[in-house]
């Protein structure tokens, strides 16, 4: 295992954009991703999402540091989480809930599976 190193986080160009998997009304959020899966259960990356409503499907433990945007996320069985550019948050595995991005958010991550 090699070090990752992610440069200029904020302005770096995204390798791939896709509408959420899940959406929950208009408009459909648009996810673009770089990002880099190790072979021991880690993936780390920057991820930039626009506005709109989806639910939440990753199964992995994630911490997150958001570096720009505003957006709350609603886990199943908890209360709302209101998430601006500089928070940090961990998630642990199977939280599952709604995300609504207000303002496009980029976020760094990681995922431990």
């Amino acid at each position: 295992m090699g070090i990752t190193q992610f440069k200029n986080t904020a302005t770096m160009q995204l390798d791939e954009s896709n509408p959420v998997a899940v959406p929950l009304g208009t408009p459909i959020a648009v996810a673009s991703t770089t990002s880099v899966e190790r072979d021991d259960g880690v993936e780390t990356g920057v991820w930039e999402c626009t506005p709109g409503r989806w639910r939440r499907q990753i199964m992995a433990q994630e911490f997150c540091h958001f570096i720009q945007g505003r957006c709350t996320f609603t886990p199943d069985d908890g209360e709302t989480l209101h998430i601006q550019a500089g928070d940090a948050l961990m998630l642990p595995a199977n939280s599952l809930g709604i995300w609504d991005i207000q303002e496009t958010v980029r976020k760094t991550y990681v995922l431990i599976f």
